[in-house]
């Protein structure tokens, strides 16, 4: 409901990602994902009806196999095709909505060519004359293809996870459906927080590389006495911000051990940082 709401006009993309998330986790997540998103498309609000086919577009791009199998069965290709065809809710459907409908059911066949009922189901369409023509892709919507899982996901990492899961998956008793799913919401979990340290390396170390460049400008002029009195303030906050990321580097360091590219692009950045604080010092806090 929150990631669909028409009150708000941008995507919720905090929710989106959540709702992905469950739909990963869960057993039936797919399948319950596809119920909520068809009743959500139909919708005669305009912006929910929008809001949805971009949690749909998101969760193909996101959700894998299991996903993409459940969306390219009939059932729930009749809940699309129920929004453009005039008999059922075309009549009240905006145009809008149903040029996106049209577009991700046609990207889907150029994705998806394997998935004989989609393709069916366009075909169909086409015949019927309720497409007259493929839409042309627009380049700023989301619909990108769908991305397969990370090699270095710990599914393919760890063989006994791999296989625990597996057998956990095959079997009929509810007990172990429900392990499988724990054990799928801990990899999920853990794949976050290897996610996390990324985004938090690749921030530090752009926000360093930025502060160190505005730190040299500054230094520069300073020497030159041309710097402002407002110039020196900056460079004294700048100079403050500096010296407080230095203790996350050596963190980022310690989490990056097992990566070698990684940890050389922490103690490459941790050294331009020392450089710019030393500079500083020597320029700035000797007078």
């Amino acid at each position: 409901d929150e990631a669909t709401d028409p009150s708000v006009s941008e995507e919720n993309w905090e929710c989106i990602q959540r709702f992905c998330d469950q739909v990963n986790a869960d057993t039936e997540g797919p399948l319950f994902a596809l119920r909520l998103l068809a009743h959500k498309i139909q919708s005669p609000q305009e912006g929910e009806a929008l809001h949805a086919l971009t949690v749909l577009e998101t969760c193909v791009n996101n959700c894998g196999d299991r996903f993409h199998s459940e969306m390219a069965k009939f059932r729930f290709l009749n809940e699309l095709i129920k929004v453009l065809s005039p008999k059922y809710y075309g009549i009240w459907s905006s145009e809008k909505v149903k040029l996106r409908v049209t577009e991700v059911i046609f990207s889907w066949t150029v994705w998806f060519p394997q998935e004989v009922k989609i393709q069916d189901a366009y075909q169909m369409l086409k015949k019927q004359g309720i497409v007259k023509e493929d839409p042309k892709l627009p380049e700023d919507k989301i619909l990108p293809p769908p991305s397969p899982r990370p090699q270095n996901s710990i599914f393919d990492t760890d063989e006994e996870k791999s296989k625990l899961l597996a057998k956990l998956l095959k079997s009929s008793h509810p007990e172990d459906l429900q392990a499988a799913n724990r054990l799928i919401q801990s990899v999920i979990r853990e794949e976050q927080e290897k996610s996390a340290q990324v985004s938090r390396r690749v921030d530090t170390i752009s926000e360093v590389s930025d502060n160190v460049r505005r730190m040299d400008e500054l230094l520069e002029d300073y020497r030159r006495h041309q710097l402002s009195p407002a110039g020196q303030e900056t460079l004294q906050a700048l100079f403050q911000r500096c010296e407080k990321l230095r203790p996350l580097l050596f963190r980022l360091a310690s989490e990056a051990v097992a990566d070698e590219e990684a940890l050389a692009e922490v103690l490459q950045a941790s050294d331009k940082l020392s450089r710019a604080l030393g500079q500083y010092r020597q320029v700035v806090a000797s007078q």
